[in-house]
């Protein structure tokens, strides 16, 4: 256990936690909001005497560890809150449940199974959403399921360091159950038609949609009462993440496959048809083709190329020895890439659990293949490397910068490089600079509302000077 010496960021963001009955914190990853949050909470609890009950909802991997190891990791919060998972089968979630504690721990998937459970008789009186962007899609369940019992809650804290993942339209939902639509609007579609206009269309139906000119600054200013945002490199000194681009050309034949299912969406290959049968389909054939082999109909990988891990090869003996992470796509890329890393020698290890966050932080895992879906949340990798390469472009902004702050994070001591394998000229370069466009706009936003805090700090400096004097 390790005694609590908050620093002046994590104080405020606390004070705002207790001070506020509906709050956003966009805390960049690294800078603690899981003792932030915490810490908050066991003074609402036992000096205020304001809240009885909590449900922290996270994604899967987090609520089966990340929360109940922070409790377990301070002193003050391991002697006062006590915690129950609500994890496993329907009896083993009805047993959690009526196991006494503090704070009940649940995964997000099983939030409507929980609001039915508990239909009228809701007894949390504060909620906390880990990873919050999770909940931005409006027609989703878990999204409804916390829509109808939102009156019943009296506290709710939002948590997440990439607010809007793909466009500012992710944050109606998000907001909503914070205030109800008071700021945004009581719907996704008023919300749109106050702030937003169509973008790509067709004669019929519109695809995405835009902000209008000037109505980022003002959906800022709206939200900046209730919206804290924090950057790490604000706060924290960390050494500095660098981004390595690796393009790669096809060879002429692997060219010719990828060009005729780009064009005909059907390619043969020894008497295998593949067929893209939609454009997400397609996408999605053209992604596993960058990376060598495509699936055929029967899910039976087929290999076009091995011009990728050529040079994946090449940049493991490059690093002559330093640790990796290797983030893959797609099940095929598991098996090719440890096929090809064969003759190097090297502990080439899969991650399923805890146990592989544990020997490669030990130093005991060479490369470590990781979907960034599986990595993404409440991992701690820093101490094993410092090295990560995407072998294929993630078309997720959320799961990139999440997966790359498993090395770039506190306590981590040397620069972080995250290697980007991707063929030239393909939807992968296309992958890259959405990616790019994507988290322009969300710093923009992040940097915009983190502006308050600054401004909050100056007028009560001045305040305190003005009494000083």
């Amino acid at each position: 256990m390790k005694q609590y010496t908050p620093y002046n960021y994590q104080k405020y963001a606390t004070d705002k936690i207790i001070s506020l009955n509906y709050i956003a914190l966009w805390l960049d990853m690294g800078l603690g909001k899981t003792v932030i949050t915490l810490t908050a909470i066991l003074d609402l609890l036992f000096n205020r005497f304001l809240v009885s009950k909590v449900l922290i909802v996270a994604p899967k991997k987090v609520a089966e560890n990340t929360w109940q190891a922070e409790i377990e990791k301070w002193t003050h919060t391991k002697s006062s809150l006590k915690y129950s998972t609500v994890l496993g089968s329907r009896a083993k979630r009805i047993k959690a449940l009526n196991t006494p504690a503090s704070i009940y721990i649940i995964n997000r998937e099983n939030i409507p199974w929980l609001v039915d459970y508990y239909r009228n008789s809701w007894p949390f009186d504060m909620v906390v959403l880990d990873e919050a962007s999770s909940f931005k899609n409006p027609q989703a369940k878990r999204f409804k399921a916390l829509k109808s019992v939102r009156p019943q809650i009296s506290r709710l804290v939002e948590l997440t360091g990439t607010p809007s993942p793909n466009s500012m339209i992710d944050l109606w939902s998000q907001i909503f159950l914070l205030d109800g639509g008071q700021r945004l609007g009581r719907s996704l579609g008023s919300y749109r038609e106050r702030w937003f206009q169509p973008d790509k269309r067709n004669r019929e139906q519109i695809f995405t949609y835009k902000v209008r000119n000037g109505a980022d600054i003002e959906i800022k200013n709206i939200l900046s009462d209730i919206c804290i945002s924090m950057k790490a490199e604000d706060y924290i000194s960390l050494p500095e993440l660098i981004t390595v681009d690796v393009p790669i050309q096809l060879d002429r034949e692997a060219k010719q496959h990828y060009d005729a299912i780009e064009r005909t969406m059907l390619l043969n290959i020894d008497e295998t048809t593949i067929e893209a049968v939609s454009a997400g389909a397609l996408y999605g054939k053209l992604l596993q083709l960058c990376n060598g082999a495509i699936y055929d109909e029967n899910h039976n990988a087929v290999e076009i190329h091995n011009c990728k891990l050529a040079v994946l090869t090449e940049t493991i003996e490059a690093l002559n020895g330093e640790h990796a992470i290797i983030y893959y796509s797609f099940q095929h890329d598991v098996d090719r890439i440890q096929k090809a890393l064969a003759p190097l020698k090297l502990n080439v290890v899969k991650f399923i659990d805890k146990q592989q966050e544990q020997d490669w932080c030990a130093g005991k895992i060479d490369i470590l293949l990781a979907h960034p879906a599986s990595v993404a949340y409440g991992l701690n990798l820093q101490q094993g490397g410092h090295h990560c390469i995407w072998y294929g472009v993630n078309g997720s902004l959320e799961l990139t910068l999440q997966a790359n702050k498993r090395l770039h994070r506190q306590g981590q001591t040397q620069p972080v490089i995250v290697h980007r394998l991707f063929i030239d000229d393909s939807v992968e370069t296309d992958a890259i600079k959405n990616l790019a466009d994507k988290d322009t706009a969300e710093r923009a936003l992040l940097e915009s509302v983190k502006a308050r805090i600054e401004r909050i700090k100056s007028q009560n400096n001045t305040a305190a000077n003005q009494i000083l004097n």
